[in-house]
């Protein structure tokens, strides 16, 4: 049931139907029931990521909205977020849910955070720049959708800028073909990405002086100068990232899943989520079954010690080589 709604982002009721067609009537309250005692079990290893997480020294953050019902009036619902993080270095990730977009979680959740912070432009994740130990990084990707968007406006304005910015993508594509690491990276940046930005940055500075400021061209432009700092970041780090896309595919899952299911219980139904899309995500992220894992971890979790839970992180995870006999015969049942 928590995979099915998690990781094939099917309603519960439909989830219900799915069950009777089998000859199994489970009632919408006992699935609800299953699917809380569930998160709460695998809730220490929620705890142990978002640590590792938020331990790392670069992370990405956005934001995505949920419906959630009002406790206090029938019917209505109000919109709450899930605040992701992702860890690039470590390739991990964790989603944390508040009921508002307000700067009050990210302030919580960054609270002793030391390091690169990349994120879209919103505006509340512009006030880390007042803390000396966190430097922001933008992403390159929003600054690329203004100018496909103000296309229709001024169309050889706007391929101008977005063939430099197809030629900086290239090389991170070439990058990647070649597995290089992030001092490798950060070298072929420096040699075909470094002339090409600075090229890109003079061009922006001289249209911005002839174009309209209210025009689509204008904004466009006028949106990575005003960031065109914290854009340079991914020049003078070989570990930051060109974007925040990668971020953005393991927020997917929640947005087809608000398109099927279209709210969350409550406040307290919200944050469960948060805790199974975290750790669903992880399972993809690293290529495991998560029906194979999370059974297993269902299974060995209640007798493992508490300063032994990373171990059953997706990313650690290794199954046990022998398993009990039941366990087995379940299995193949």
């Amino acid at each position: 049931i928590l995979l099915s709604k998690t990781a094939d982002h099917l309603p519960l009721y439909r989830i219900g139907k799915m069950f009777q067609r089998q000859g199994v009537n489970i009632p919408a309250a006992t699935m609800t029931d299953w699917f809380k005692a569930t998160c709460n079990l695998i809730k220490p290893l929620y705890e142990a990521q978002k640590r590792l997480v938020l331990g790392a020294d670069y992370l990405q953050m956005d934001e995505s909205p949920i419906q959630v019902l009002e406790s206090e009036t029938k019917g209505k619902t109000h919109r709450g977020y899930m605040w992701v993080c992702r860890a690039p270095v470590q390739n991990l990730v964790f989603f944390s849910y508040n009921s508002g977009r307000s700067a009050e979680e990210p302030t919580k959740l960054l609270k002793n955070f030391n390091g690169i912070l990349q994120s879209d432009g919103y505006r509340v994740y512009e006030m880390f720049e007042r803390r000396p130990e966190i430097t922001l990084a933008s992403c390159l990707a929003h600054s690329r959708r203004k100018f496909i968007e103000a296309q229709s406006n001024d169309k050889a304005r706007a391929e101008a800028v977005l063939t430099k910015i197809q030629v900086l993508y290239e090389v991170e594509r070439m990058a990647k073909e070649k597995q290089l690491n992030t001092s490798e990276r950060l070298a072929l940046r420096q040699e075909l990405s470094r002339p090409i930005f600075n090229e890109l940055g003079e061009y922006l500075k001289k249209e911005l002086l002839v174009v309209l400021p209210k025009s689509p061209i204008g904004q466009a432009i006028a949106y990575p100068l005003n960031r065109w700092k914290k854009l340079e970041i991914f020049l003078l780090d070989g570990r930051v990232e060109i974007d925040t896309n990668l971020l953005e595919n393991k927020i997917r899952p929640l947005a087809l899943g608000r398109k099927n299911y279209l709210f969350a219980g409550n406040d307290e139904a919200a944050q469960r989520l948060a805790i199974a899309y975290s750790l669903m995500a992880s399972c993809k992220i690293n290529d495991i079954n998560p029906q194979t894992w999370l059974r297993d971890v269902l299974f060995r979790l209640p007798d493992l010690p508490v300063n032994r839970v990373e171990e059953l992180l997706p990313h650690n995870w290794k199954p046990l080589e022998v398993y009990p006999e039941w366990f087995i015969e379940s299995d193949q049942a």
